[in-house]
C-alpha cells in the first residue's frame, strides 16, 4: 500500500478541477498566444483568464500579475530584479528564507550590495522592531517570507511594510507557502511584490507568478521578446497557467470550508499524537503559523531513522539525509536548536486530500514506531529467508561516500605529529591508508582498518564488499594478508539478527578467498548498520609498496572501473536493473590479491587503491608525496556501464562533490574534458581498484598479465610527469 501523503509543503497533487482545465489545452492548445489567428488567440485568452483568476485571489489587477516558471524564478525577479536598477545599496532579508531568496542575497552581496540577515526568535518569528532597526539610509528592498515552509510560522509582513512605505523601501514577500493554504489579500499586507508558486497550491509544477504592484519597476532576468510585460520573454506555458488559475479560482470560492476542515484536521492530528508521545516538542509558534504544518521534535531518536521504520508515512526530516551527510536545517538552526533536537525533528504538513482516517492510521503507526524505536525492546528473529529487507535503507550515508570530506581530514592531519621511531616505516603522514611496523630485518607488519555503512541491500554482499575493501589497503603496500577483526555496529532494535550473521557469512567467504581467518572483533550498538575489519598482513621492510615512490616517466594502471559510488547512489534509489546490480556486486567483492599478484612480477614505484577521494583524490595523494605531476586521459579509464547516464540524471553521492571540490586547485584540465568525465574522475569508490606507477616499459607487459589472470579492466590510463607541485592535466 501507498504511504500516507504527508509532506504537503513540499508539493501537492493536482486538483480533479484542474486536472479538467489543462485537458483541453494539452489536446488542442498548441497556438503561440502571440499569434493573431484563431489558434494563438485561443491561448492568449486561456492566459488572461488565468492571470484574472491568480489577481482576483490575491485581490490585485491582472496587470499586476506575470507567470513565471514557479517560486524560486518569481523570488529571483523579484530580488535581483529591483537590486539591478541600483549600482549598490542595502537589502534586508531573514536567515530562514528559502533558498530561493538567500542565495539571490548571496549573489548579490558579490556585486557591491550589502545584505542585513535579521535573526528570528526561539519561535522563529522576526521582530518587527528588529527590521525597523536594521534600516540604513541606503536600503532599497526588504524581503520577509509570509509563511516557513518548514515550521509554518507566519510574518508580521504587513507591520513590516508599513515601517518599510515611511522610508520608501520596497517589500517582497516570497508567499510560495501561504497562497492556496491561507487567505493572502496584497493591499491587506501592503506588499510591493509577491511570490506565488504552482504546485505548492495544487497547480502542476513548472508554473508561478509574481505579482508586482502597479508603478514598480524592475529589470527582467531574460531578455527576447516582450512576453509578459516585457518582463518574462519566452512563449508563455498554456497548460501550466490555465492550471495555476483554475487552483486559484478553487482555494478563491472554497477557502472558507477548505480552511476549516484544514484547521480541524491538523488540531486532530497534533493532540491526538501529544497524547500518545507526551514528551514530543513542537518546533516554532504554536499560533502564528500555517494550521496544516507541525515541526515536531521527538526526543531520544533520530529522525531519519525514524522516517526510514516509518514506511507507512511519508514526510520531511529535519535535517536532509544524502548519500554521505546529513545536512540539519537552517530553519531550526537559525530557532538556536540543539543539534540533537534537529536531528530529532520532523515536519508533517496535511493538505486537502488529507482525510480524518489517515490522520488517525498516521498517528498509531508514529507512535508505534517511535516506542520500538526508543523502548529496549529487541527485534524478533525472523525466518533465514529476509530478502524484502533493504540494507541500504537503513542508514543515511553510503559506504565510502560518506567518508569526512578529504578537506577537512588534512586540516585535522596537519595538527597532529606522527611519533618518531626507527620501528615505524609508514604512518599517516604520507596520506598511505596503513601503517607498517618492523619486527625485524626480514619481517614488518601492516595494519590497516576500514568499515562503512550499507552499499548494497542484500546483508550477504555488504559483508563481502566490506571486506574486500578493507583487505585492499594490504593488498596496495605490497604485503599478504594475515589475519582480520571485524568490526560491527548494529541496530538491534531495527534489523533482526540474522541479517548481522548474513554480513559476518559473507565478510568470512572473502576472508577465505584471501587464506586468512577472522580472528575476533568488536560491536557496539548503533542506530545504522556499519560493517569493516581490521586486516593485519606482512612483508618484508625492503619491498614495502608506498604512495610516494612514483618517478617522471612512469605509466600510471588501473585494475578496476570506476563509477562505484554514482551506481551504488543509483542501486538505493532503486535505478538499476539486475545486470547492473549483478555487475557493480562482483566488482566490489572482487579482492584486489590477483592484481597485487600480478604487481610483484613487476618493478613497482608506486601504489594505492582507489577508495573514498576517488580516482582523482588518490592520485593526487601520490603525485604530492612523490613530487611530481601526472596526466591522465580520462577516454583511457574504464568505466562501468550506466554510469554516465546516471550522471546525467544527477545521481551523484556527496562524497563525489565533495572531492571534485577538494581536487579541483590540483587540476589542470583541458578545455575539451567534459563536466561528466571530471565527475567520474571524482567518484567516490567501494573497493575500488589498483593505481600503479611502474616504469614505462614494463606498462604493456604488466597489462597483458593483468589480463591473463581474468582482471580484464586493466587499463593505462596515464603517465608521471615531471615537476614537484603535485598537478594533475586531465586530457580527453
Amino acid at each position: 500500500m501507498k504511504p500516507i501523503y504527508l509532506d504537503y509543503n513540499a508539493s501537492t497533487p493536482l486538483l480533479p478541477e484542474v486536472r479538467e482545465a489543462m485537458l483541453p489545452w494539452l489536446k488542442n492548445g498548441f497556438g503561440n498566444p502571440s499569434s493573431s489567428h484563431f489558434y494563438g488567440q485561443k491561448c492568449k485568452q486561456a492566459i488572461e483568464n488565468a492571470r484574472r483568476q491568480v489577481a482576483d485571489l490575491l485581490n490585485c489587477q491582472p496587470e499586476e500579475i506575470i507567470f513565471t516558471s514557479g517560486g524560486s524564478e518569481s523570488n529571483n525577479l523579484a530580488v535581483r530584479g529591483v537590486a539591478e536598477l541600483h549600482s549598490g545599496g542595502h537589502i534586508i532579508t531573514s536567515i530562514i528564507e528559502h533558498p530561493a531568496v538567500l542565495e539571490v542575497c548571496r549573489y548579490l552581496e558579490n556585486n557591491n550590495f550589502k545584505v542585513t540577515y535579521l535573526p528570528v526568535t526561539a519561535d522563529g518569528l522576526v521582530e518587527v522592531s528588529a527590521v525597523a532597526a536594521a534600516i540604513r539610509p541606503d536600503t532599497f528592498l526588504i524581503t520577509i517570507m509570509l509563511a516557513n515552509n518548514e515550521i509554518g510560522t507566519l510574518q508580521a509582513v504587513r507591520e513590516i511594510a508599513e515601517i518599510a512605505h515611511a522610508h520608501g523601501i520596497l517589500v517582497h514577500t516570497d508567499a510560495a507557502q501561504a497562497v492556496g493554504k491561507m487567505p493572502v489579500d496584497v493591499h491587506e499586507l501592503g506588499v510591493d511584490l509577491l511570490s506565488v508558486a504552482g504546485h505548492k497550491m495544487y497547480a502542476p509544477k513548472g508554473v508561478g507568478a509574481l505579482y508586482i504592484s502597479t508603478g514598480v519597476r524592475i529589470t527582467p532576468l531574460f531578455h527576447g521578446a516582450g512576453h509578459e510585460h516585457g518582463l518574462r520573454p519566452g512563449t508563455e506555458n498554456v497548460l501550466e497557467i490555465v492550471g495555476l488559475g483554475q487552483a486559484a479560482e478553487v482555494f478563491r470560492s472554497n477557502s472558507t470550508e477548505i480552511l476549516a476542515e484544514q484547521t480541524a484536521l491538523g488540531e486532530k492530528f497534533f493532540c491526538d499524537l501529544k497524547n500518545v508521545i507526551p514528551d514530543l516538542q513542537l518546533n516554532g509558534n504554536p499560533h502564528k503559523k500555517l494550521s496544516n504544518t507541525f515541526n515536531i521534535y521527538f526526543p531520544d531518536v533520530d529522525a531519519n531513522t525514524l522516517l526510514a521504520e516509518l514506511t507507512q508515512v511519508a514526510a520531511s526530516a529535519g535535517a536532509a539525509c544524502h548519500a554521505d551527510s546529513l545536512t540539519p536545517s537552517h530553519v531550526l538552526k537559525a530557532l538556536g536548536l540543539s543539534e540533537e533536537r534537529i536531528l530529532g525533528s520532523i515536519r508533517f504538513s496535511l493538505g486537502r486530500f488529507t482525510t480524518e482516517s489517515e490522520i488517525t492510521a498516521a498517528v498509531t503507526a508514529i507512535s508505534n514506531t517511535y516506542r520500538r524505536l526508543t523502548n529496549a525492546e529487541k527485534t524478533s528473529g525472523v525466518a533465514e529467508d529476509f530478502e524484502p529487507i533493504q540494507l541500504t535503507q537503513f542508514t543515511h550515508g553510503l559506504g565510502c561516500a560518506c567518508k569526512i570530506r578529504p578537506q577537512t581530514l588534512e586540516k585535522i592531519l596537519r595538527d597532529i605529529v606522527p611519533p618518531v621511531s626507527d620501528k615505524i616505516l609508514v604512518d599517516f603522514s604520507a596520506s598511505d591508508d596503513a601503517a607498517v611496523y618492523k619486527i625485524n630485518d626480514d619481517q614488518a607488519i601492516v595494519a590497516t582498518v576500514d568499515f562503512f555503512t550499507p552499499i548494497v541491500d542484500n546483508p550477504y554482499d555488504f559483508g563481502r564488499i566490506a571486506a574486500a575493501n578493507s583487505l585492499s589497503d594490504i593488498y596496495a603496500m605490497g604485503a599478504l594478508p594475515l589475519f582480520a577483526l571485524n568490526i560491527v555496529a548494529f541496530p538491534e532494535k531495527r534489523l533482526p539478527v540474522e541479517v548481522l550473521t548474513k554480513i559476518l557469512k559473507g565478510a568470512q567467504v572473502v576472508a577465505t578467498q584471501a587464506g586468512i581467518p577472522i580472528l575476533g572483533g568488536h560491536t557496539i550498538e548503533d542506530n545504522e548498520p556499519k560493517f569493516g575489519l581490521v586486516a593485519i598482513g606482512t612483508v618484508h621492510p625492503a619491498r614495502i609498496i608506498r604512495n610516494s615512490g612514483a618517478r617522471p616517466g612512469d605509466a600510471l594502471i588501473l585494475t578496476k572501473p570506476l563509477g562505484l559510488g554514482i551506481l551504488s547512489t543509483a542501486l538505493k534509489r532503486g535505478l538499476l536493473d539486475k545486470k547492473t546490480k549483478n555487475l557493480i556486486v562482483a566488482t566490489m567483492a572482487e579482492l584486489n590479491a590477483t592484481a597485487a599478484e600480478v604487481m610483484a612480477e613487476f618493478e613497482v614505484h608506486a601504489c594505492t587503491d582507489v577508495t573514498g577521494f576517488g580516482l582523482l583524490g588518490h592520485l593526487h595523494e601520490m603525485t604530492v608525496g612523490s613530487q611530481v605531476r601526472a596526466q591522465i586521459s580520462a577516454s583511457a579509464v574504464p568505466v562501468l556501464p550506466h554510469t554516465r547516464e546516471m550522471i546525467l540524471r544527477d545521481v551523484i553521492p556527496g562524497g563525489t562533490d565533495a572531492n571534485r571540490a577538494f581536487i579541483a586547485s590540483h587540476v589542470i584540465l583541458d578545455k575539451s574534458v567534459t563536466d561528466t568525465e571530471q565527475v567520474i574522475l571524482c567518484d567516490a569508490q567501494t573497493s575500488g581498484g589498483l593505481l600503479i606507477a611502474i616504469p614505462e616499459r614494463y606498462s604493456d607487459e604488466l597489462v597483458q598479465k593483468m589480463h591473463a589472470k581474468g582482471i580484464s579492466a586493466a587499463r593505462k590510463i596515464g603517465q608521471i610527469k615531471p615537476g614537484s607541485d603535485g598537478k594533475i592535466k586531465i586530457v580527453p
